[in-house]
């Protein structure tokens, strides 16, 4: 007797971005491509042999739409405004026929997408931030957007089969209020197989990169080299956002213009998420310091730490909650007492090119364990359990 051999289970990913530039969903995609049939909605899509791309247009938010959302967004009419903001009504049509085992959807927005086209299909929500507070910093925002996003997490986030988080503190945040306990799946990068380098005494150099966003005050970063010597260099690996707005173009003129009479200070080139580590393994200290204006900052656990470590790095950084306990897990941190970029470079400043070694070897001790594998294991336990 021949027997039919089992179908792949389908999945359908949903990703309101430019993928290319998003770490955490490309890994999300080699960790499921395998075994699973992948089909992915994004604005922008990478070649990835065996998946499917649907690749959908942003919005065009037009003055007339712009109000219109302002108005349902005060009058409450969170629906109306979702469907103005995420104009994919016409996705929900065009799959309707069409039948996924899962949905995995990245990031509240696309939860009431990923409810409109489930069907049958289990749904995976992936909160890469704590939504409810996401850019509490900014008046219009909690004005206009903080109860849109509570409502949205509120009616769509019992809507889930299965939920992740991206760190420890927002996994208890969401659990605190909204009742559900997400499974932690870090950014943690793949493997890397790289020896430690000794610094050179005479040259100490540093590392940081990332987004080029004015709530990060990366200009705190370029303040700190005025407290160091001139043994010390720092280089910026900025990326700037495709559709930068005007107030980050102002930004980055001001970066640019700051860094531009200062020797110890380089704005350099930035390069494809999977080829961060590499570039970056020659440098002796990974920087990040983060000053905790929202509680998705505060919390903070970006992919940038955990390429400072397979890169056998010593991080430095202020004393981020969710950074600071790895950091002294493994011993292969410098965590000033507070955000200031004077304290982080005293603090700095204390530590000799052997303890930056030896901080560097330990590095090497915990990129051994916090590497994408086990996350890739974690995913795929999830995905058998639900489906």
């Amino acid at each position: 007797m021949d027997f039919m051999p089992e179908r792949k289970k389908k999945i359908l990913i949903l990703a309101f971005n430019k993928i290319n530039h998003d770490a955490r969903i490309l890994r999300q995609i080699h960790f499921l491509k395998d075994t699973y049939q992948c089909e992915v909605i994004c604005y922008q899509a990478p070649e990835i042999p065996g998946v499917t791309f649907r690749q959908v247009g942003q919005t065009k938010l037009t003055l007339f739409r712009k109000a219109i959302i302002a108005l349902c967004l005060k009058l409450g009419f969170f629906i109306r405004a979702y469907w103005l903001l995420y104009d994919y009504k016409s996705l929900v049509k065009e799959y309707a026929q069409r039948r996924f085992d899962l949905i995995l959807a990245n990031d509240i927005e696309t939860m009431p997408l990923a409810c409109a086209l489930a069907q049958e299909a289990k749904i995976l929500f992936d909160a890469h931030e704590y939504y409810p507070r996401h850019f509490e910093n900014k008046l219009s925002w909690r004005f206009f957007f903080m109860p849109f996003n509570q409502f949205l997490c509120k009616k769509y986030i019992p809507m889930a089969d299965g939920m992740m988080a991206v760190a420890e503190g927002i996994a208890r945040e969401y659990e605190k209020h909204f009742q559900v306990k997400p499974e932690v799946i870090t950014n943690a990068p793949a493997y890397h197989e790289i020896t430690p380098t000794r610094p050179d005494p005479n040259r100490i150099r540093i590392i940081h990169h990332g987004i080029a966003n004015f709530s990060r005050k990366i200009e705190s970063m370029i303040e700190l080299m005025d407290y160091l010597d001139e043994r010390y260099s720092l280089d910026l690996m900025l990326m700037t956002p495709t559709q930068a707005s005007k107030k980050t173009r102002e930004y980055i003129g001001k970066l640019k213009e700051l860094t531009s009479n200062n020797p110890k200070v380089n704005i350099i080139e930035p390069v494809r998420s999977d080829e961060i580590v590499d570039k970056i393994q020659d440098y002796d200290i990974g920087l990040f310091l983060l000053e905790p204006i929202t509680f998705n900052y505060a919390h903070a656990l970006p992919n940038k730490f955990f390429e400072f470590v397979q890169a056998r790095l010593a991080v430095a950084i202020g004393p981020s909650i969710e950074m600071e306990i790895i950091a002294q897990q493994y011993g292969c941190g410098i965590v000033s007492e507070d955000f200031s970029a004077k304290t982080l470079a005293d603090k700095i400043a204390g530590f000799s090119a052997e303890d930056l070694y030896q901080l560097k070897l330990k590095a090497d001790v915990a990129a051994r364990e916090l590497h994408s594998e086990n996350n890739r294991k974690k995913i795929l336990q999830i995905m058998s359990d639900l489906i």
